[in-house]
């Protein structure tokens, strides 16, 4: 009995004794991880599938690039490549064994044992970037996903996302299924960028060295082998320093993937880096360079032009089809860059300097440009024609302040616009010209032919700030913003001012000037390209200007009779941009910072920027000596191209009407012919102070016409028909009747080629 007792107790003791906690948790975390990992990995494998269905189509020209972009001009004619060199393509039994074993060491040491992915060097580059070193190894990219990358992506910051990357490593598995790891290597050495615009480890042995690449020794065979991850940086003849640690860097990978042995690296360390250059093998190449510099702005502009485009630069293999009129081009080059055309001055301090652009008035086709003279061995310098830091001056008047007076407000050739004294509102800053003197009560038409600052800012104040800049910018401008100091000059390009007169010569239509008609790829592929006209001026605007413009050339007054080709019809405008009070150099009274000239036929446009680069230096100013240089520029070039174009004047438009002004034929807009006190309203020969926004803005219809100083008659005609004038501009039925684009210049103002922040530091403006 007490043994029951006492078994009962045990039992009882056992019952009561907690149990253990059951392991099941564990079971469950364990399980959700895998879970979670699982999940992970198919919806990591289904976004990789979905990026590989939408992978861009990549073909062996993609892969080859055996050729540059070449270009070709207007006359589809080849003219030169894009690279500043020949790209040299070298086959596969031609490129050493010791250059394909450098390449694979420090690119990618697995080359020959995976299929285009590399997923233990994905690993590898994972462990070695968290360890911070590792031997070339830290990106997990395999040769073939680089090729693929210079091949059809960029190497652009943007496209350095988990779409291109699943994109590249999808090719690249699709590419070693179709071309053999030799056909791989080939292509690679032959694609990657070498520096100085050399492609391909082929062509950077002849530029570099010299020689082909069956020549190079072993050192110099590393150098190449590890240029391609930052040619600029690893270029031996700039930083040789860095040159040495990354050859060195590459020798250490060939040792330790074992097709060097000790004494080879060693031995390869100690040649230096230098050993072997040739000046001779960069001189062979920059021939062809020398050829480019007659090209140099044009080109550099159509590189630019095709990266806005969509196409990579280091594709290859495009066919270019621009502009270019390549005789035209030769000419300007030689009239820049000899005495044989125009007389240069010298000050022995610093060059002389122009940027000039050519365009077809009709087209907008950019047909020539240069972008300096005497620039030396330089590849895409700074393209003077295209620069938007120095103010157009008094070439802008017909854009900004006369062309909109007679769009918006009908304004007569014989408009009266005073040139009196004056102050920028707000400011005691006074407005000068070129001879210190206010001339009184003016036509506009002499105010224009004889460049007159004072009444240009008063045309623009009458006008309003806002409607000038929309005509302007229909023009391709670009204004941001417009001060009453825009009225004499802004910060533009000469190849702006050069599309904006072309306008003028065609009937008011713009064109926005372009350098590029067609681009072929490598699979034959065409996409045409052109600049598609809108009106931005009335037709009577139009003409009406190129009238008074002619004067600036042809009249005994006009500030540009050096520019004027006898027989040519032609008319232009010139421009001074004078120093400021408080400029930092000491300069004559004479000294002017810029000298334009623009000036335009039916057939071409030309404008023409003459300066020094650093105005503000020493020897940095133009005087009366040379402000001339610019017409005589001009000159020489639009005689060369009315050489081979027809000479034909402007028709006047049935929208222009001609009255007779103290024996000057004058022009008016039909419906709109001002009687003598029209023509002389808002106008006064006393002292002028602009004092409020308001006041300039206003209309000049408004203000008092009793000082006009000009005695006017009238025929019997012009007096009946004054009365009879119309708020808007009466059109001839050939003119309602010719195309839709005969709009308002306002709607065309959105067609600005720029965004440039016009100038106002300039009180004073020349001719």
């Amino acid at each position: 009995m007490a043994s029951n007792n006492e078994q009962n107790s045990r039992v009882a003791r056992k019952k009561s004794q907690p149990k253990p906690p059951k392991k099941h948790w564990v079971r469950r975390i364990i399980l959700s991880l895998v879970a979670l990992f699982v999940i992970v990995v198919l919806a990591g494998l289904g976004l990789f599938f979905y990026y590989a269905q939408t992978s861009p189509s990549i073909s062996a020209g993609d892969l080859k690039s055996e050729s540059a972009t070449k270009v070709y001009d207007a006359n589809n004619k080849y003219v030169t490549t894009l690279d500043s060199s020949n790209r040299q393509y070298v086959k596969s039994s031609n490129i050493p064994a010791t250059l394909k074993s450098a390449v694979v060491s420090i690119e990618d040491r697995r080359f020959y044992k995976h299929n285009g992915v590399d997923y233990y060097r994905i690993f590898g580059a994972f462990l070695g970037n968290l360890k911070g070193s590792s031997l070339g190894l830290q990106g997990g990219s395999t040769l073939t996903m680089q090729l693929v990358k210079l091949s059809v992506f960029s190497t652009n910051t943007s496209d350095r996302n988990l779409k291109v990357k699943s994109q590249e490593a999808w090719l690249a598995l699709n590419l070693e299924k179709h071309f053999s790891k030799a056909q791989i290597l080939e292509y690679y050495i032959n694609k990657v960028y070498m520096g100085n615009g050399v492609y391909g480890m082929g062509t950077a042995a002849r530029y570099y060295y010299n020689k082909p690449l069956k020549d190079l020794n072993l050192s110099q065979l590393a150098l190449l082998a590890g240029m391609p991850q930052s040619p600029t940086n690893y270029d031996p003849t700039t930083y040789p320093t860095y040159a040495t640690s990354r050859r060195n860097l590459v020798l250490q990978a060939m040792y330790d993937n074992k097709v060097i042995t000790k004494a080879q690296e060693t031995a390869a360390m100690n040649v230096s880096v230098k050993t072997g250059l040739s000046s001779a093998g960069r001189s062979s190449m920059a021939a062809k360079a020398n050829k480019n510099k007659v090209l140099d702005a044009y080109l550099k502009e159509v590189s630019a032009d095709l990266i806005k485009k969509g196409y990579s630069s280091n594709t290859g293999g495009l066919k270019v089809y621009t502009n270019l009129n390549m005789n035209a081009q030769q000419r300007l080059y030689d009239i820049a860059n000899t005495s044989k055309y125009v007389t240069y001055p010298n000050n022995g301090q610093q060059t002389f300097q122009l940027g000039v652009s050519v365009v077809d008035s009709y087209t907008g086709k950019v047909s020539a440009m240069i972008g300096g003279r005497k620039t030396g061995d330089v590849t895409y310098g700074l393209n003077r024609a295209v620069q938007t830091t120095r103010s157009n001056a008094s070439t802008m008047k017909p854009i900004l302040d006369y062309g909109p007076a007679i769009e918006y407000k009908s304004w007569p050739t014989y408009k009266t616009v005073a040139d009196t004294s004056y102050k920028y509102a707000g400011t005691n800053i006074s407005v000068h010209d070129f001879d210190n003197k206010t001339l009184g009560n003016m036509t506009m038409r002499a105010a224009l032919v004889q460049s007159r600052n004072i009444p240009a800012i008063k045309t623009l104040e009458a006008v309003g700030l806002n409607k000038a800049k929309g005509f302007a910018n229909g023009l391709g401008m670009g204004l941001k913003t417009v001060t009453a100091a825009n009225a004499i000059g802004a910060d533009v390009s000469t190849l702006q001012v050069a599309g904006a007169y072309a306008a003028f010569a065609n009937g008011g239509v713009y064109h926005k000037p372009y350098y590029i008609n067609k681009v072929e790829t490598q699979d034959g592929k065409t996409v045409d390209y052109s600049s598609t006209g809108t009106r931005a001026m009335k037709r009577s605007t139009a003409y009406m200007i190129t009238d008074m413009l002619k004067g600036v050339i042809n009249s005994s007054t006009g500030t540009a009779t050096t520019a004027k080709i006898s027989g040519v019809y032609q008319a232009g405008k010139t421009g001074t941009d004078n120093y400021s009070s408080d400029s930092k150099i000491s300069v004559p009274s004479d000294a002017v910072v810029d000298s334009w000239m623009a000036g335009y036929t039916k057939n071409y446009s030309v404008a023409v920027w003459t300066g020094y680069d650093e105005s503000q230096k020493a020897g940095g100013y133009l005087d009366s000596t040379n402000t001339k240089v610019s017409q005589n520029i001009y000159r020489e070039m639009m005689s060369y191209l009315q050489e081979y174009s027809p000479n034909s004047d402007w028709t006047k438009p049935s929208s222009v009407g001609t009255t007779k002004r103290n024996g000057i034929e004058e022009l008016y807009v039909v419906g709109h012919l001002f009687s003598s006190s029209e023509a002389s309203s808002g106008t006064s020969s006393a002292n002028n102070t602009s004092s409020s926004t308001s006041s300039i803005i206003s209309s000049s219809s408004s203000s008092s016409s009793s000082s006009s100083s000009s005695s006017e008659s009238s025929s019997s005609s012009e007096s009946s028909s004054s009365s009879s004038s119309s708020s808007s501009e009466s059109s001839s039925s050939s003119e309602a009747s010719s195309s839709s684009i005969e709009s308002s210049s306002s709607a065309a103002s959105s067609s600005a080629a720029s965004t440039e922040t016009p100038t106002t530091n300039n009180a004073t403006q020349g001719q």
